[in-house]
């Protein structure tokens, strides 16, 4: 009905529509037909898809109005923006405090442009009031109980006699909303803990973002009922490959294993490639109470110190996991690949596997790299050689087709027994870890492609094309650095970032600049439409290789066991009418977790700064903003040089360049300077850190110059670094 209704009130463009001419425009007859219809002219009214004028009680397309729907974000400062609904493809509008009218953050708002030059607007209607969970500190004033929420966009939350849950002071809480006007009212219904225990300031977080660090009751019930070992009646109808060998790579402290592998050469032309998972849908049945669970929760959560599992442990560690020298169930995909890394054939089947041996990147590393073995690895150098092998072709033919190589480093935080930070080291992917990356997308591309070639409904991972406006200021922004980067905005290829990324190659501003390429990229997501994905140059691609910590991986699992069944009955339907939920649950758990991680991170990366006050550091501008600007030190923490800081003249952001300019100096602090920096204050509650500015990138300039005799009057670095590749291009062509 509410696509009808709509198509009717569209139709009717420059008039609106009472809810009677709606009736009979559909041919409605009966009293609860007409019920019906004024349930979803609410429902759409709630949606913000049309408006109802109460004074003319008519609706109309909110498209055909001066009104825009979209979520109310509120600045503590007073003011808010609406951020409006992608199919708009408008900017945000700002709304002034005197028009907020009872909004508040987040909810979902009517605004009226009321002026469209500055783009500012007037909240005229709260369609429907935020009702997310938040976290917060409760604390007491003046015998009445609050709760001051931990984003600082909200305002502290009035919490009445009875709804405390016997909070106290200092306790961090998770609270629920209540809809009382502009009253901030809420309850507590959850006590996290005291806010200096041990781990607290983690779980803040976790259950900030949704996540449930236990199980229900009911989910450890039902996995105790699940067996702890391979029975024999599991093993009908799988191929037994115990006799293969077949092992794991992964990190040090890895417990839930989802993948192994195995090779073979079967020419001197042709290797053969097993990528054998987990198989985690013959344990985790279709709509079982641990599989809408684990719907639920989307994927797992790494943080620092813990991982919040998307299955029980007695899963995800145990008979799931390709723990060593023990019987487990696995899918496996076994693919004949050529020396030119093309799969030339390929088998999906389920399988009976014995893993030989849990190996560690670390140790792969000292074989591949350094040719030292470590003890117990003498049995499988050849093999991994062969791995080698193969990965390096595998990775040609990927940069060949487009494969986007970004250089950005990830910061793995090591905390003590109090999850208190000691040191931020920095992930490497070496050897090790880029095989098993190649032999893991071979795998996810070859699976991906069996369910398109069938044409039956499938679940992808789809990344879309750069954003045109974001690319467009981002190669402005490179030309003012000096980087003359020639490519047609509406087509520009995975090829063209990747020479972009040469010329960035081993520049001061490399990483920086990389983490601005990323940004004009489109997000990966789930989808079950197949768009392809333009990361990885490829134009088949889904998730099939981490079901233990996936839930995409864990349906592709269920897809592909459906469509193998030779003769059996498809559930064709079933997938047609949920694969569009579980994708977008999927994205959103995910996006979700990428959220909870970063700002896990962040909160210990400031308490690590903590220690660590009045030190020294060389770092990149990652940011500038009208109160200063951002730098990123080579540790990946990021701080803030407050503009009121800078000495020696009058400084102003200036937007077009996106610099700070000195007004009589000339000085500029650009995206991408390097510059040496003070620690002057950090805190792990704001999860904030400030630095003073020590010396500018002219001054490392002009010193570098007088260091190696060079002339001060010479360009800086990045500019020498642009025309020795400029200088190559020429040369090359």
């Amino acid at each position: 009905m509410e696509e009808e209704i709509l198509k009717i009130l569209r139709k009717k463009k420059n008039t609106s529509l009472t809810s009677i001419e709606i009736n009979d425009y559909l041919g409605l007859n009966s009293v609860n037909d007409y019920e019906k219809l004024e349930k979803t002219l609410d429902k759409l009214c709630q949606e913000g898809k049309i408006y109802y004028s109460e004074k003319k009680k008519r609706y109309t397309p909110i498209e055909n109005t001066n009104f825009k729907t979209g979520r109310l974000l509120v600045n503590p400062k007073g003011y808010g923006f609406v951020v409006l609904d992608p199919s708009f493809n408008e900017d945000d509008i700002y709304i002034k405090g005197v028009n907020l009218l009872d909004g508040r953050n987040n909810d979902i708002v009517v605004v009226e442009i009321i002026d469209k030059s500055t783009k500012e607007g007037r909240v005229i209607r709260v369609l429907k009031r935020d009702d997310s969970i938040l976290v917060g500190e409760f604390y007491q004033k003046d015998n009445l109980s609050y709760v001051k929420p931990d984003k600082p966009e909200y305002h502290d939350i009035y919490i009445p006699e009875g709804l405390t849950k016997g909070a106290v002071p200092g306790h961090k809480v998770l609270i629920r909303q209540k809809n009382e006007g502009r009253e901030y009212i809420g309850e507590v219904i959850q006590i996290i803990g005291h806010k200096n225990d041990v781990g607290v300031d983690i779980l803040s977080y976790v259950y900030q973002y949704e996540f449930n660090p236990t199980f229900t009751d009911e989910v450890i019930k039902a996995t105790e009922e699940i067996p702890t070992e391979v029975l024999p009646e599991d093993l009908t109808d799988r191929t037994d490959l115990r006799d293969k060998v077949i092992f794991t790579i992964d990190g040090d402290d890895t417990k839930d294993i989802d993948d192994a592998i195995s090779i073979k050469k079967l020419s001197p032309d042709v290797y053969e490639l097993g990528v054998h998972i987990a198989d985690v849908s013959h344990y985790v049945k279709r709509d079982s109470i641990i599989d809408k669970d684990a719907y639920e929760r989307g994927t797992s959560v790494y943080l620092v110190d813990r991982v919040i599992p998307m299955l029980p442990h007695k899963l995800s560690n145990g008979i799931c996991s390709l723990n060593p020298n023990v019987d487990r169930l696995a899918l496996s995909c076994v693919m004949n690949i050529n020396s030119k890394g093309y799969v030339i054939d390929y088998k999906i089947f389920k399988s009976v596997i014995r893993s030989r041996k849990q190996m560690t990147y670390n140790c792969v590393n000292q074989i591949l790299e350094k040719n030292i073995i470590p003890e117990g690895y003498e049995p499988f150098v050849e093999d991994l050689k062969l791995m080698n092998e193969l990965s390096n072709i595998l990775r040609k033919k990927m940069v060949n087709h487009g494969y986007i190589e970004f250089n950005r480093p990830e910061a793995k935080i090591l905390v003590d027994e109090n999850c208190h930070p000691y040191e931020i080291k920095l992930r490497e992917q070496l050897t090790g870890e880029k095989l098993i990356e190649n032999f893991m997308i071979v795998a996810n591309e070859t699976v991906a492609g069996f369910v398109e070639d069938l044409k039956l409904p499938g679940i992808y991972r789809v990344h879309d094309k750069p954003n045109k406006e974001k690319l467009q200021v981002f190669l402005k922004f490179l030309s003012l650095k000096g980087y003359n980067i020639k490519a047609d905005i509406n087509k520009f290829k995975a090829s063209d970032y990747q020479h972009l990324l040469k010329l960035l190659k081993g520049t001061d501003e490399e990483i920086i600049l990389n983490t601005l390429a990323i940004q004009t990229m489109a997000k990966a997501k789930y989808s079950d439409i197949n768009i392809g994905h333009f990361g990885i140059a490829s134009k088949r691609y889904a998730h099939f290789t981490s079901p233990i910590r996936r839930y995409p991986d864990l349906t592709l699992h269920r897809l592909v066991k459906d469509y193998s069944n030779q003769g059996g009955p498809l559930n064709v339907s079933y997938w047609q009418k949920n694969l569009f939920d579980i994708a977008t649950r999927s994205s959103k758990k995910e996006q979700d977790a990428i959220d909870c991680e970063r700002d896990v991170d962040k909160m210990k990366k400031a308490e690590y700064m903590e220690d660590h006050l009045e030190e020294v550091y060389e770092g990149v501008i990652s940011g500038v903003c009208d109160f200063g600007f951002f730098v990123e030190l080579y540790n990946t923490v990021e701080g803030l040089v407050r503009l009121d800081t800078l000495s020696g003249d009058y400084y102003v952001y200036n937007k077009e360049l996106n610099a700070i300019l000195g007004k009589n100096t000339k000085n500029r602090y650009m995206y991408g300077d390097k510059v040496i920096v003070k620690v002057i204050k950090a805190s792990r509650e704001t999860s904030q850190v400030d630095f003073e500015l020590v010396k500018s990138n002219s001054q490392l300039v002009k010193e570098k110059n007088i260091k190696t005799g060079k002339s001060s009057q010479k360009k800086s670095t990045t500019q020498k670094v642009n025309k020795k590749n400029d200088k190559k291009k020429k040369n090359k062509h």
